[in-house]
């Protein structure tokens, strides 16, 4: 009796689970039959903002539904990735997040997010790495530099947009690798930083690629390193760090899109398929390469194993520092 209990029970459990496996391969299918909103941790104009309405436009020209770009920058950027991580996990609400989500959880106490766990990564969209820039009347190579720093310990200055930034992190990168002592000077936000670089009040400052390679072009910086793993395809002769005696030095500001945890799996790949194919396009990628940027485009499991690793390598760089912005 108690056996038949228990298989009627068995019997009823996999023909609900069938039933929600139904609904939700029928809900997968008629994705998106709704406007879907993609939120912003920064303000409009900014090349995050940029790559959400680039991506969500060619989204919603394959689907015909809106797709609506929400900026709500705070908190470093904290606040849409709390708002995304709490919304409905349906597809509907989604992130185009940045490098510094990556960041966050190792210099913000309490946190409503993790990383790691609240988000459904989908694909990795642009790739934007930092440069180390001088005045083309200052020095000619890194070693050139490293040189001068170890002959002048605790003298020469690096600018950053801000503490705890990509920026930030690259020039205390760069120190631990090259063995050398500098100045950390923030600023509040990158125009001011580049124009102490131009005015000479700074040695050297990291810049992210987005927008920055005018100045290198016409001259009025010159680049010494990129710290990634490739060379950027728009400065074909400024060697990577590696390349210029440093390995090790990567650091890289990117744009990606995710989904609340437990988005379902079948509307996960309809939105990376989209992306991929809307990266494609060459006047999409026309635009973001014209700011700097590298393409990406990538699968989900790329996309979090490149999050968990730019996660443990920002965490062990930060507790080397003993930084935090609590």
């Amino acid at each position: 009796m108690e056996c038949n209990r228990r298989q009627a029970l068995a019997a009823s459990a996999a023909l609900l689970g069938g039933g929600w496996i139904t609904r939700a391969a029928a809900q997968a299918s008629e994705y998106p039959n709704a406007p879907v909103k993609i939120v912003v941790g920064f303000s409009a104009g900014g090349p995050t903002d940029l790559a959400a309405r680039l991506v969500g436009a060619k989204l919603q020209a394959a689907w015909g539904q809106p797709f609506i770009v929400e900026n709500r920058p705070g908190a470093g950027s904290n606040l849409a990735s709390e708002i995304v991580a709490a919304a409905a996990p349906d597809g509907y609400t989604l992130l185009m997040a940045a490098a510094p989500i990556a960041i966050n959880g190792h210099l913000y106490k309490g946190l409503k997010y993790d990383v790691q766990k609240s988000f459904e990564p989908i694909s990795q969209v642009m790739s934007a790495p930092c440069i180390l820039a001088v005045r083309p009347d200052s020095y000619k190579t890194l070693a050139e530099l490293v040189a001068a720093a170890k002959q002048q310990p605790g003298k020469l200055s690096f600018s950053s947009s801000g503490p705890g930034g990509s920026q930030h992190l690259a020039g205390e990168l760069l120190q631990q690798k090259a063995a050398i002592k500098l100045i950390h000077i923030p600023y509040k936000g990158a125009a001011p930083a580049l124009s102490d670089l131009i005015g000479g009040q700074i040695s050297m400052g990291f810049m992210t690629s987005l927008s920055s390679v005018p100045y290198f072009t016409s001259g009025r910086l010159r680049a010494l390193a990129v710290a990634a793993p490739q060379r950027l395809p728009q400065l074909p002769d400024v060697p990577t760090m590696a390349e210029a005696g440093f390995p090790g030095v990567e650091v890289n500001s990117w744009s990606g899109l995710l989904a609340p945890a437990h988005t379902p799996p079948e509307i996960v790949a309809r939105l990376q398929r989209e992306v991929v194919r809307a990266l494609a396009a060459p006047d999409l990628r026309d635009k973001l390469m014209s700011q700097g940027a590298v393409v990406v485009g990538s699968t989900p499991t790329e996309f979090a194993a490149y999050l968990a690793r730019e996660h443990a390598d920002y965490g062990k760089l930060i507790r080397s520092i003993n930084l935090t912005l609590d």
